[in-house]
């Protein structure tokens, strides 16, 4: 009887997924069809079946979280496979200046607002990290549909996109460790071990990438899969348990991986890493209570206003040598954020002030998500003020 029982809560449990993968499937290819990411979609979807939703659905969540955390690493390992490490040795040296400028222009609407919201300080950093960091998820797709990768602009663009996601090595660990209440010691101790892991993982990528990419090598599409996948499981789960992001541990792997292996690797990874992530966008809206990220719309909207101009000025001045239309392309092909903004929003659940971060940062990256893309669609048919006439003496 009992087992009777179980296997028809299974078989529920089992048609509820089903359901929702075909019905995240018929979103992806809207979102296709519509020219735009399917991150707004995929995030409507958990909102509509979530807590408080239209439909109510009862799998496990510790199943769908499990996933969740999965298509996070399957997230960033395959952006760390967009970049070699020649690329990545040019992004350090020639875009250290532009990640200032964008960390100081970008985090300030988030922090700021936040403080305007009567939040306290470290949520208030949260909501600076969600606007700080661009979707280089959402861009790398929109330079390749755009057919932009060989434009003047791009490789600033990539380049401060690997600031970015360097950056968000660091961050994360800060928060985490404030968040937590741990003493000033202990979190310079976290902060420090954080900084010589991550360096530690990029000299290995840096300088014997090739040889893990010859070790885990082989001619079995089946045994490359299994190795990648593993190994990603193994790196996150290792910097996890020294306060390092595990999506960090996971864009460390990509970044080591080289040759031939690199170019298989993101071919026969991506089916996976679309599965894993549209459950990652999906629950995070899941656990969301719609009525709160509607009430977040006003505010959403204007931070998003505000932050696509920060976004823009950055771009205008990283791209100073280029021409004003390639330097407003920069701009507003930075303007989407998505994958690590979501992140950064989950980190502060537990916070005080967390219901109204997560709400906040999931309406902030629904807006951004959609209009970044058409912004950088159109960037070429904007018109642009006309240049002062020069003083006649």
């Amino acid at each position: 009887m009992i087992l009777a029982a179980a296997s028809d809560s299974v078989a529920v449990v089992l048609v509820e997924i089903g359901a929702v993968a075909v019905g995240l499937s018929v979103l992806a290819r809207a979102a296709r069809w519509f020219g735009i990411t399917p991150i707004p979609l995929y995030l409507l979807a958990g909102l509509a079946m979530g807590r408080g939703g239209a439909v109510d659905l009862d799998f496990s969540e510790g199943f769908i979280g499990l996933a969740a955390e999965i298509g996070v690493l399957l997230l960033l390992l395959t952006l760390g496979l967009e970049y070699s490490s020649d690329e990545l040795r040019s992004g350090l040296r020639s875009a250290g200046r532009s990640g200032l400028v964008d960390a100081i222009l970008n985090f300030s609407p988030g922090f700021v607002a936040g403080l305007l919201l009567g939040w306290g300080p470290t949520t208030a950093a949260l909501l600076g990290g969600v606007t700080w960091i661009s979707s280089s998820g959402v861009i790398s797709k929109v330079l390749s549909d755009f057919d932009r990768l060989g434009n003047r602009e791009t490789p600033a663009v990539l380049n401060l996109l690997v600031i970015e996601d360097l950056a968000m090595a660091i961050y994360p660990p800060v928060v985490a460790a404030i968040i937590a209440g741990t003493a000033l010691l202990a979190t310079v101790l976290t902060v420090t071990g954080a900084v010589l892991v991550v360096a530690l993982i990029l000299a290995i990528a840096l300088r014997w990438g090739g040889a893990i990419s010859e070790v885990i090598s082989s001619e079995s599409d089946e045994a490359l899969v299994l190795a990648i996948f593993g190994l990603t499981l193994l790196v996150g789960g290792l910097a996890q348990q020294v306060d390092v992001s595990a999506a960090i541990g996971a864009f460390l792997v990509g970044l080591a991986l080289s040759g031939s292996v690199q170019e298989r690797a993101g071919v026969l990874i991506l089916p996976l890493r679309d599965l894993f992530a549209a459950t990652f966008f999906f629950f995070f809206s899941f656990q969301l209570d719609p009525a709160e990220v509607l009430s977040a719309l006003g505010p959403a909207a204007l931070l998003a206003l505000v932050a696509t101009a920060t976004k823009v000025a950055t771009g205008w001045w990283m791209c100073s040598t280029l021409g004003r239309r390639a330097r407003l392309r920069a701009g507003l092909t930075l303007v989407a954020r998505g994958e690590f903004s979501i992140v950064i929003a989950s980190l502060g659940i537990a916070a005080s002030d967390g219901e109204a971060l997560t709400a906040l940062a999931a309406a902030f990256v629904l807006l951004t998500a959609v209009i970044g893309p058409v912004l950088a669609k159109y960037a070429d048919r904007i018109p642009l003020p006309a240049r002062p006439a020069a003083a006649v003496g």
